[in-house]
């Protein structure tokens, strides 16, 4: 049973603060956002809600950076029946995903940051593992022009995750994690216990193809 819309349960911000900087030349997301993890709002997604926790995440971005900017009130963090209420609703999915346990990738968090924002994304498609380094230089000019939480999803590694970071000797992703089922305890629990860590690049599959989501909204320091 889904909680209120909108309850989470002891949400945490900015879950990489506090890890020590990784080899040299990190360049890192700008801007608050929160941790979206399984079970976070009580609605037990175990198993295959990854890619909706992540676009939460990222929303949660878009959303802080949206009512800093304007008076107005940006669109609250969408519920998992709401994405997919919203992606049937755009014609990107039939009537029977609504309550379903379809996983959805980086094309669909593309669709919904349109969709609930006005903010357009850039699909970077990596046909293996082993090409990441090509696309560093990429993702570093993302966090110094936009500075926006990234989600990463694949085939074979089908494990839905956001990137705050990238670093480019050695050449390694900062990896927010959402498997991490109920409340996060803290920070540095999270941290400890892997959920948000650098990740070498070369660890990736090679047998997988990845998907990179770009948000193109601009952090904007607001003081």
């Amino acid at each position: 049973m889904a909680a209120p819309m909108g309850e989470v349960m002891n949400i945490k911000s900015d879950v990489h603060d506090g890890l020590e900087p990784f080899g040299s030349d990190n360049h890192i997301a700008r801007g608050a956002y929160l941790y979206y993890n399984y079970g976070c709002d009580k609605f037990d997604d175990r198993g295959w809600g990854c890619g909706y926790r992540t676009l939460q995440s990222i929303c949660s971005w878009i959303k802080n950076q949206q009512e800093k900017g304007s008076s107005q009130i940006s669109h609250r963090v969408p519920s998992i029946p709401e994405i997919q209420e919203a992606l049937v609703a755009i014609g990107d999915k039939p009537d029977t995903f609504k309550g379903s346990k379809d996983w959805i990738g980086s094309f669909e968090v593309c669709l919904c940051i349109d969709h609930f924002y006005n903010v357009p994304c850039k699909i970077i498609h990596v046909n293996s593992g082993a090409d990441l380094p090509d696309h560093v230089e990429e993702l570093v000019k993302h966090f110094q022009e936009y500075g926006a939480p990234v989600m990463m999803g694949g085939d074979s590694d089908s494990s839905s995750k956001g990137v705050v970071g990238v670093c480019r000797n050695p050449q390694a992703l900062l990896i927010v994690d959402p498997h991490h089922y109920g409340p996060a305890k803290c920070k540095t629990y999270l941290q400890k216990e892997g959920w948000v860590k650098w990740r070498l690049i070369e660890e990736f599959k090679e047998h997988s193809f990845y998907n990179l989501c770009l948000p193109q909204l601009k952090y904007t320091d607001f003081g």
